[in-house]
């Protein structure tokens, strides 16, 4: 097992290239399962949850190639298993995705209840009920959903919380339903448009994504597509905190201002410079970092994924922040670990009160997820003396060479052996 070794202390300067969006892939990668013909999906990360989600769908029977570095080729001309097993799912939250698809392709699943990071217990009812809602047969035994129906039929479906994996789900499920789907307090999230746009250049008939409702209409079937997947904007937003943290000159290309915008405007606030320049977003930072009160929100507000990242600049900044979490209850893990790096945080249920330090120092920590993982990486950049990041498959999970673009732009930062873990 790897762990990474930073040297904290270097600004950033330089420019780096955003991946595709892990979050973006893996519902498109799942959406294959609706079509017997080929797809084409490009700008696809090499990260270890996409290798899962090649695995789950090659147990189910869907060939998959890799054309290029970053270009897969996936064709499900004859589904083999309609099960997901558990030892599949539980290492990724994702895997679930495979419910809608398969369903309405087949018109049976048995999918395991997923796993993925320990952020929150992220319930997965509201898939169910929008799949009943679409006419199926569900129950929940020994761990696994079971779902039939001959044919789902559209139907007006409401969500209690915009969702981004149910909205997801739902969707991808009523493609091939009779009628027209009205799917209600929808998410927004670029992700969900990026896969309406996949799903309609396959022959769907979806509008509305990006709105709070989306309406689907069912068609008889899909055929393949090449498609192009986003930027990831967590990945691009990490980047620019990263420049920021150290007090550097970052221009981060792919990074999309629009989909980044609550990321921006708090950024700003805490007295960094970000500007629109050329294909991306110029980050620079030459004062100190200022106290902000931070909460997050489903899309377009402040993305949970970045919370962990904000933390670890605002552990640097001059004043008391007030960082509330909305989305998942236990997304503060890395705290922890921050506190072993001489940061002054305060947490009670929800909320994060962070102290502003004038330095963290350099420590031994151990990542607990995906993107507590990056905010530890990050609070090594800055901290003073040396930083060794434990545990870091959970970084390999969602961002592609993080620490190979970070050392493009002069940080300090290897990945070595750790011959201490078990």
């Amino acid at each position: 097992m790897d762990k990474i070794v930073i040297e904290g202390g270097v600004p950033l300067s330089g420019a780096v290239a955003v991946s595709g969006s892990k979050n973006a892939a893996l519902p498109i990668m799942m959406a294959s399962v609706l079509t017997a013909e080929p797809v084409i999906i490009r700008n696809v990360p090499r990260l270890r949850d996409i290798a899962t989600a090649l695995t789950l769908l090659g147990h189910l029977g869907v060939h998959s190639r890799w054309l290029g570095d970053h270009t897969l080729e996936l064709c499900a001309a004859r589904i083999q298993s309609h099960e997901a097993p558990y030892e599949l799912v539980k290492t990724m939250r994702a895997s679930f995705f495979v419910l809608g698809p398969l369903l309405a392709r087949t018109g049976r699943a048995r999918v395991s209840t997923p796993g993925g990071c320990a952020i929150g217990a992220r319930p997965v009812n509201l898939h169910i009920r929008g799949i009943r809602a679409l006419g199926a047969r569900v129950q929940l035994r020994h761990g696994y959903v079971e779902a039939h129906a001959e044919r789902l039929a559209g139907a007006r479906v409401w969500l209690d919380t915009p969702s981004v994996g149910a909205t997801e789900n739902i969707i991808m499920a009523a493609t091939l339903a009779r009628g027209r789907t009205a799917l209600e307090n929808a998410a927004r999230e670029p992700e969900v448009q990026d896969l309406a746009r996949m799903l309609n250049a396959m022959g769907a008939k979806i509008s509305g994504a990006g709105n709070h409702v989306i309406e689907i209409e069912g068609v008889e079937r899909l055929h393949g597509a090449d498609h192009t997947i986003i930027n990831d904007r967590i990945e691009a937003g990490t980047l620019m905190v990263a420049a920021a943290i150290t007090g550097g000159d970052v221009l981060v290309r792919g990074a999309n201002a629009e989909e980044l915008k609550a990321a921006v405007a708090k950024l700003q606030e805490s007295g960094v410079e970000v500007t629109p320049e050329g294909d991306g977003l110029r980050v620079r930072r030459t004062g100190a970092v200022r106290a902000v009160e931070l909460r997050t929100l489903p899309y377009p507000g402040f993305p949970t994924d970045l919370q962990a990242q904000m933390m670890a600049l605002l552990a640097n900044a001059e004043g008391t922040s007030v960082i509330t979490e909305t989305i998942f209850e236990n997304r503060f893990m890395h705290a922890l670990e921050l506190l072993r790096m001489g940061a002054d945080i305060a947490m009670k249920g929800p909320t994060a009160v962070v102290r502003g330090v004038p330095r963290l120092c350099g420590a031994p920590v151990m990542a607990t997820d995906l993107r507590a993982s990056s905010s530890l990486v990050l609070a090594g950049l800055a901290a003073e003396n040396t930083t060794e990041v434990q545990r870091v498959y959970h970084l390999d999970r969602g961002y592609e060479g993080l620490d190979s673009k970070l050392r493009s732009l002069g940080a300090r930062i290897e990945r070595v052996p750790d011959r201490g873990a078990s």
